[in-house]
């Protein structure tokens, strides 16, 4: 399950206008959030609050052998007022990674939308996250810096502080830049004076304008625009005279039903003098296309020789089913995992419902649907022999779910990891604020692909 902390930072890129499906790193997505979900281990307790709509906090309190817990804190400049923080009110489809649909590509906003300017002085400010998380009693912290310096450009800063580490700890820097047609990541590690470079590039037509997605659009005065052209926004105008700029009727266009990526990652260590280099592709439908939602990837990383290969597919608005094949062209090993992901609903006589082709149920409503879901089961087997199982749910204020994972090679000890999450909600009203907490059990914060950046290092 998501980790609330995750949950806001996802709310903070959504309110800043930022693409996190478009890059390398999450070439992937889909097919990991279906084969490679984590089951709970012992018991794991979170107790989270979005006390204003700029500062959230996180509890945990563990007991896996010893009794651990962490503390979190998290500030952003930017407020999110419209982001749900009741874990009754939030779409359990927000809290569960799962089948992600990819939407028609945005240009990013031009640099003049973010200007304020205040009697002739430009007090606009760009906007930040700080994060930071304290693990006790094993005294290791963990901070990440999140800005947005233009509509194109993100700069991220993610360090942990341990003994344990080399040098005490390590410092990550990453610059993202977005163009929707293509983006690029640019990497600096301390540890082992790591460098790195990832790219995507996305074919097919051009990106759609800003205003020509539900986004907020420039404004311009009526009295200032024509059918053909578009006349230069004007802040003196009154807010009543206002209206969006109009689309070019060139861009009227059959929306794409699909799109097609390729991107790379090269990394290098001046320090250990060693690289390592993959390359993939993907293929995804767009909400346009009329049948089942797929999509399919295909990944190389040719100096450890692995070639792997995905598909995913959702088969109905309630069921989505994935594969992944690998491949070692030096050892000629392979490896094949499925699994799936099945959401059940509340109904009168207890049965499965949503068992119908994805379409025909959008005209409800988003919230009315989350309502109406018990809960949603995960499972994956691999050849290996290995099978999880994952049960995730909610009643009313009440969310929890169990796990179980079993490695059949093993005889006696099969069992290798068991865990049962559960937890509560409850709200708080304040006079000028609204509050809400959120109590939820098992799962962990992260900070997105620190992890699997430090992963790399280390491989």
């Amino acid at each position: 399950m998501l980790g609330f902390m995750d949950y806001v930072q996802n709310a903070f890129y959504e309110a800043s206008h930022w693409n996190r499906d478009n890059s390398y790193g999450s070439l992937t997505d889909t097919a990991r959030a279906l084969l490679d979900f984590s089951t709970p281990h012992g018991l794991r307790l979170h107790v989270s609050s979005l006390s204003s709509p700029n500062f959230a906090t996180s509890y945990t309190l563990g007991s896996i052998g010893l009794v651990d817990g962490s503390l979190s804190y998290l500030y952003t400049s930017l407020p999110l007022k419209d982001t749900l923080s009741r874990s009754r009110l939030i779409p359990l489809q927000h809290l569960v990674p799962g089948y992600r649909q990819l939407q028609n590509l945005r240009q990013p906003d031009e640099p003049w939308w973010w200007e304020i300017w205040h009697q002739g002085t430009r007090i606009d400010r760009r906007d930040a996250l700080l994060y930071g998380r304290l693990y006790l009693p094993q005294p290791t912290l963990e901070a990440l810096y999140l800005r947005r310096v233009t509509p194109r450009t993100q700069l991220k800063f993610s360090c942990v502080s341990d003994s344990r580490l080399p040098n005490g700890g390590s410092i990550l820097a990453l610059v993202q830049h977005d163009t929707a047609r293509h983006s690029s990541e640019y990497i600096y590690s301390t540890d082992s004076a790591l460098l790195g470079i990832r790219g995507l590039y996305n074919f097919g037509p051009d990106p759609a304008p800003a205003s020509e997605l539900p986004f907020p659009a420039p404004l311009a005065p009526i009295s200032d625009l024509s059918p053909t052209t578009a006349a230069t926004p004007d802040t003196s105008a009154s807010p009543a005279t206002l209206r969006p700029l109009p689309i070019p009727a060139s861009i009227s266009k059959q929306p794409p039903h699909g799109r097609f990526s390729a991107g790379f990652e090269l990394y290098y260590s001046p320090l250990n003098k060693s690289s390592g280099t993959s390359a993939g592709l993907r293929f995804a439908t767009l909400p346009a296309h009329q049948g089942f939602p797929y999509t399919m990837t295909l990944t190389l990383n040719p100096l450890m020789g692995n070639l792997s290969s995905t598909y995913s597919v959702r088969a109905s608005r309630w069921l989505a089913l994935s594969s992944r094949l690998d491949f070692n062209f030096y050892s000629y090993e392979s490896s094949l995992r499925l699994g799936g992901e099945l959401w059940r609903l509340r109904t009168p006589g207890g049965v499965v419902e949503g068992m119908t082709k994805p379409g025909e149920e959008e005209g409800k409503e988003d919230n009315d649907a989350s309502d109406n879901i018990a809960g949603v089961l995960k499972a994956r087997v691999d050849r290996n022999g290995e099978m999880a199982l994952l049960w995730e749910g909610r009643i009313k204020e009440l969310v929890y779910g169990c796990g179980v994972t079993v490695d059949f090679r093993r005889g006696e000890d099969m069992v290798r990891g068991l865990g049962v999450e559960k937890g509560m909600s409850q709200a708080q009203n304040h006079k000028s604020l609204p509050r809400a907490d959120q109590i939820t059990c098992g799962g962990h914060d992260s900070l997105d692909e620190t992890e699997d950046v430090e992963r790399k290092e280390k491989h």
